[in-house]
């Protein structure tokens, strides 16, 4: 069996290549934020030839501590957000490293694309590339097989949930991923995420996952039913909802309720004027009102 290092093992501390495992080590990127939490964690997966997953933003200096830790023969993108792909470009150069991701988007240029069930064989290793689509549309998380270690981009964050940004992101698609991996045979033995410390506990946190989005979703629908006939916007929805959260961080929830609005009209349970228009009014729908 597997031993994964503990969070009180591998402290989150910029620059410095965490042993997490025989097979995977966590490099953070000096990149934290509001969004980003501490920072990405860039993964630099086998002990031979190497594969990173998310170099990160192109921030030279971590781009060349990743670099440094051996012949790196793959960077792969869990998917195409700013705070993971930009740096592909500049390991590729320093490296010659194939870069592999779902597609080419926001300037990322791959020399090949992966879908669900492609599977890179290292020399100690083999990543097999799962579509999890929800927070983006190109979203793949990579399984170690040989740990059932899941490097799970932000499909799953340590510590906090993952905003979901119609249109390109999704929630119904989201929540059927993250059951594909509640799922997975043989279970996941840990999570690796690009935010936040390892999960040891993968079933129970991903349980975690489906029941919070459930639980925002009977809120959002309480808060149209709330709001009559007149119905409300997501501004309004979000403050009605997010009454333990710091005004500051709305702007942002405003996107996950958003999502859950989108899902709820293709249900018939809500109606919005303009589905594709965060700043869109919405009403409860026939089977939304009837819940209430």
């Amino acid at each position: 069996m597997t031993r994964f290092s503990t969070p009180s093992e591998a402290p989150l501390e910029p620059g410095i290549a965490v042993r997490l495992s025989p097979l995977v080590r966590r490099v953070l990127c000096p990149n934290p934020s509001v969004m980003t939490g501490p920072g990405t964690n860039s993964y630099v997966v086998g002990s031979g030839e190497l594969a990173v997953v998310d170099p990160g933003p192109d921030l030279p200096a971590h781009i060349e501590i990743l670099a440094g830790l051996g012949p790196v023969r793959w960077i792969l993108c869990t998917h195409t957000h700013p705070d993971h792909a930009p740096g592909a470009a500049r390991l590729a150069a320093l490296t010659g490293a194939e870069v592999l991701a779902f597609s080419d988007r926001a300037g990322l240029e791959c020399d090949r694309h992966l879908t669900d069930g492609d599977v890179l064989a290292g020399e100690d290793f083999t990543l097999r590339a799962i579509h999890t689509p929800g927070h983006a549309s190109d979203h793949l998380c990579y399984l170690v097989e040989e740990e059932s270690l899941l490097l799970a981009g932000d499909h799953v964050m340590g510590g906090s949930t993952v905003v979901i940004t119609p249109p390109d992101g999704d929630m119904v698609d989201y929540l059927n991923a993250v059951e594909r991996l509640r799922r997975w045979e043989p279970p996941l033995a840990a999570v690796a995420p690009a935010h936040g410390h390892l999960i040891d506990d993968p079933g129970t946190y991903l349980t975690y996952y489906i029941e919070h989005r459930a639980e925002r979703e009977r809120q959002v629908v309480d808060a149209l039913n709330a709001a009559g006939p007149e119905g409300a916007d997501t501004a309004s929805l979000v403050a009605a909802i997010y009454v333990d959260v710091p005004a500051a961080l709305h702007p942002v929830a405003r996107y996950c309720v958003w999502a859950h609005l989108r899902k709820l009209t293709a249900e018939g349970r809500a109606q919005g004027v303009d589905v594709d228009d965060i700043d869109t009014h919405w009403v409860a729908g026939a089977r939304a009102s009837a819940e209430g």
